[in-house]
C-alpha cells in the first residue's frame, strides 16, 4: 500500500455501511477516491482506546461510596434541631400548652408511661430531656424522699421552671440539672433508671449522648425509650419531617453504646409512640 500523505475525514450522510458509523475515508496521493472501512474501523477503535487511557490518566478511579455514618467528628447529625429550646427567650409556659394537654399521646398515657420504669421508693432516675418537668413530678412521688429524680435539659428556661416548681412543693428528691447537647459526662452516675420520652430524636450527638448515658447509669441498670414510631407509608407528615430516624436506627445507636436491648413494652394508650426498654451489662462495661 502506498504511504499515505495526506488525510482528512468528511461527514456524509448517504452510501454508508448501515453497520458503521456514516464516515467517508478519503485518500488523495493515488488521485483514486475509494472507501476502506476496515482500516477506517481499525483507526476508530485505536481512538477510542488512546481516549480511555487519556481519560484514566486525568481522573482518578472514583473512590467506593461507603455508607453514611454519623460521629461526633463528623458533627451534628440534625443541626438546628434544638434551637428553639436553646433561645434565651423561650418561654416555658407556652410549650406547657403544648406539652401537657390532652391531644398529645404521651401526655395521655403518662401515667402508664412512668409505671413502665418500675421504680421504687429510693430509686435514682435521670429524666433526660425533662422539657416542662411532666415526668419529673410523676417520678418524684414514686421514689419519694428517699429517693432521686434528675431532671436534666439543655433549655436553661426548662430547668429554671423545675426548680420553682420542686422548691415551691418541698420535692426535695429533685435536683433540676442544665447540661450540654454534647457533654460527654451527665452531671450525676449510679442511676437506677434513665428516662428518654419524645427526646431521643432531639439529641444531635446520639454517640456523644449514648455514650454519657451509659456512664451515667449503673451496672444493670435501665433505660427506657419512648419516641415516636416513624414509618413510612404509616406515619403523620409531622414524624416524618421531625423524627430523623425510625425505632430500629434508634435501637441500633443504643446498642452500639453498649446498652442490651431487652424488648419493646405495651404500654396502654400508646400507638404513636414506641416504648423499649435497654439495660447496662451488670459487668459494667
Amino acid at each position: 500500500m502506498e504511504a499515505i500523505t495526506q488525510k482528512r475525514f468528511t461527514r456524509t450522510l448517504t452510501d454508508s455501511p448501515p453497520d458503521f458509523c456514516p464516515y467517508q475515508c478519503v485518500l488523495a496521493n493515488s488521485g483514486q477516491k475509494s472507501l476502506h472501512w476496515a482500516w477506517l474501523r481499525s483507526l476508530l477503535v485505536l481512538t477510542a482506546v488512546c481516549t480511555a487511557c487519556q481519560r484514566s490518566e486525568a481522573q482518578p478511579a472514583a473512590a467506593v461510596q461507603q455508607p453514611a455514618v454519623s460521629s461526633p467528628a463528623a458533627g451534628s447529625v440534625r443541626p438546628g434541631i434544638n434551637d428553639r429550646y436553646l433561645d434565651p427567650d423561650l418561654d416555658p409556659d407556652e410549650w406547657v400548652e403544648r406539652f401537657e394537654v390532652e391531644s398529645r399521646e404521651v401526655f395521655r398515657a403518662r401515667h402508664a408511661v412512668a409505671a413502665a420504669c418500675g421504680l421504687r421508693p429510693g430509686d435514682k432516675i435521670g429524666d433526660i430531656g425533662a422539657g416542662t418537668g411532666l415526668f419529673t413530678m410523676l417520678f418524684a412521688k414514686q421514689v419519694g424522699p428517699t429517693g432521686k429524680v434528675y431532671a436534666a435539659d439543655i433549655a436553661e428556661k426548662f430547668v429554671e421552671r423545675i426548680g420553682r416548681i420542686a422548691e415551691d412543693q418541698g420535692l426535695t428528691q429533685i435536683d433540676a440539672l442544665v447540661v450540654g447537647d454534647h457533654d460527654r459526662r451527665m452531671p450525676f452516675a449510679e442511676v437506677d433508671c434513665l428516662f428518654v420520652c419524645d427526646v431521643y430524636h432531639h439529641f444531635e450527638y446520639p454517640q456523644v449522648t449514648d455514650a454519657a448515658l451509659l456512664r451515667a447509669v449503673k451496672p444493670g441498670g435501665r433505660l427506657i425509650l419512648v419516641d415516636f414510631d416513624r414509618v413510612e407509608g404509616e406515619s403523620s407528615d409531622f414524624v416524618m419531617g421531625h423524627v430523623r430516624a425510625g425505632k430500629e436506627v434508634f435501637r441500633r445507636e443504643l446498642e452500639e453504646a453498649g446498652f442490651v436491648f431487652v424488648g419493646e413494652k405495651s404500654i396502654d394508650g400508646l400507638s404513636e409512640n414506641y416504648c423499649l426498654e435497654f439495660r447496662r451489662p451488670e459487668d459494667g462495661r
